[in-house]
């Protein structure tokens, strides 16, 4: 486990903040590999009708893309223009929405045609969408996830992250798995467990033998990127610049 990132994290996390319990940690364990573009920048990831879709960062090198799970191949791609920063992406009816980081704009894609049909605004950063089914699931950076009306993007309510009391920072990657919020934790190699419905972390999925197995040492080259096959019942997970995707068990 890197140390390094996880002592980043605030003490509750790690129990550190009596009398609570430490917070179970399980360790994510690869069932499958497979080719991912390890110059992707990964900020979003999903899996929606059987399609794997990815957005990345990086001004002049954000994209949406539609990927092949099995090759790790860009079947198609739109950029994501000058002076953005891509962060994350989410499905909804037949356009794909995708959030930036500072500018405080949001896009909506035709998902036929990957063709820009609005844009939307928001207050503070976009860092990752998932969906619930009923309301888009939105971070900022903060310990505070957005509901947000996936039609008009009007903000519905706001839910405070805590672990074992503490707020958690840098939640980043989301996606909605059986009731439950995963979100990669910005710097680190952990995914935190959120309830949806009280925003306590019930738990850590510990994924640093992935990122080992990855073998990316870059100070930004971290875990970030889950999606969820609800009908194969198969989750994946990849990093910032990893070439591995890696479907998972958690153990």
């Amino acid at each position: 486990m890197r140390r390094a990132g996880l002592l980043a994290l605030v003490p509750a996390l790690l129990g550190a903040a009596p009398p609570a319990p430490p917070l179970p940690i399980t360790r994510a364990v690869a069932v499958a590999e497979y080719p991912h573009d390890p110059a992707a920048y990964t900020e979003g990831l999903f899996i929606d009708r059987g399609e794997l879709w990815e957005s990345t960062g990086e001004v002049g090198r954000s994209s949406v893309r539609q990927v092949e799970l099995t090759s790790g191949r860009v079947l198609r791609q739109v950029a994501v223009p000058r002076p953005y920063f891509g962060e994350g992406i989410v499905p909804w009816r037949d356009q794909i929405l995708s959030l930036t980081w500072q500018h405080q704009r949001g896009f909506r894609w035709s998902r036929s045609r990957l063709k820009k049909l609005a844009s939307f605004g928001y207050e503070g950063e976009g860092w990752a969408l998932t969906s619930d089914g009923r309301d888009l699931i939105m971070s900022d950076g903060t310990p505070e996830l957005r509901f947000i009306d996936p039609a008009s993007f009007k903000e519905k309510r706001r839910l405070r992250v805590t672990a074992n009391g503490q707020p958690v920072p840098r939640l980043n990657e989301l996606e909605y798995v059986n009731g439950e919020i995963l979100a990669n934790v910005w710097l680190t190699d952990l995914i935190v467990r959120i309830d949806p419905a009280t925003g306590a972390v019930t738990g850590l999925i510990d994924v640093s033998d992935l990122h080992a197995k990855a073998g990316t040492n870059g100070t930004d080259d971290v875990a970030n990127g889950i999606a969820w096959d609800g009908v194969g019942k198969k989750l994946y997970v990849t990093g910032k610049r990893w070439p591995v995707l890696f479907e998972v068990g958690v153990g």
